[in-house]
């Protein structure tokens, strides 16, 4: 099988490791102001506002990805609770706690980075904590298996083996390249689907993300055509870092 893979490299890689470093920041100052109290719109405005200041456009304003009936609304996917992803920032106000899932692209000269986090509202249950220490350490792992020479589904192992079997990993998402565009060839599943998929070479940007939920894998697409919510009504988290394939370890370009 062929993949269309646009490798990184020369002044488009010069810009999108600047395009990661300035999500990075970005969604650093925002985690430090999620607290109880504010709403969706608080932090998509914030985000607004961050990315600007620096010249740069949000990724996800407008971008309207295949198979959706209109444009994404928002500057940044704002997901809570048992909201897995794209959730749409509103009027919805943040509770004691919640945990949020804060999922950010920036345009930096035209390249465009990935990265998001789910983080706490105050204090949270020993349950939600372990959720978020279960799906970071699940992007560690694939990072960790992204060597040169290896192949995307030694990736999705990877993930999908750090992963206690109590949790529920969502299936029809997944990471997949970015740079040029949001979403790019090729797709990085969170679990193994027996697809050995395309060999990891220097130059490649991959967007890992798993995504797990505190019970069922099953996901459910809500109305608004975006925001995916968990089948069961449990809790979801999210993590993912854009990674460039070296001729050794992968690099972190959101870090």
């Amino acid at each position: 099988m062929k993949y269309d893979i646009k490798l990184k490299k020369g002044k488009d890689l010069e810009n999108l490791r600047e395009s990661c470093k300035r999500l990075s920041c970005v969604l650093d100052e925002t985690e430090k102001m999620i607290k109880p109290g504010i709403t969706t719109k608080d932090i998509d405005d914030f985000v607004y506002k961050k990315i600007t200041e620096g010249g740069d456009k949000s990724a996800f304003l407008n971008y309207k990805p295949f198979g959706a009936s209109y444009a994404y609304p928002g500057n940044i996917c704002i997901s809570v609770n048992n909201e897995v992803v794209h959730g749409i920032a509103g009027g919805r106000v943040l509770q004691e706690g919640d945990i949020v899932g804060i999922d950010g692209g920036i345009n930096h000269k035209g390249m465009i980075s990935d990265s998001a986090r789910t983080v706490a509202v105050g204090k949270i249950s020993e349950e939600n904590k372990k959720l978020l220490e279960v799906t970071e350490a699940s992007l560690y792992a694939g990072i960790k298996a992204a060597k040169c020479g290896a192949y995307v589904n030694d990736i999705s192992k990877a993930i999908e083996k750090s992963i206690p079997k109590k949790y529920g990993i969502v299936k029809i998402l997944s990471g997949h390249g970015v740079g040029y565009k949001v979403h790019e060839e090729p797709y990085v599943p969170n679990f193994d689907d027996g697809i050995k998929g395309p060999k990891l070479v220097p130059g490649m940007v991959l967007a890992l993300e798993p995504m797990v939920n505190m019970g069922t894998h099953d996901v459910i697409l809500e109305d608004d055509g975006y925001t995916f919510t968990t089948a069961d009504h449990k809790n979801s988290a999210h993590f993912e870092h854009t990674i460039l394939i070296t001729e050794g370890e992968a690099e972190v370009l959101t870090r």
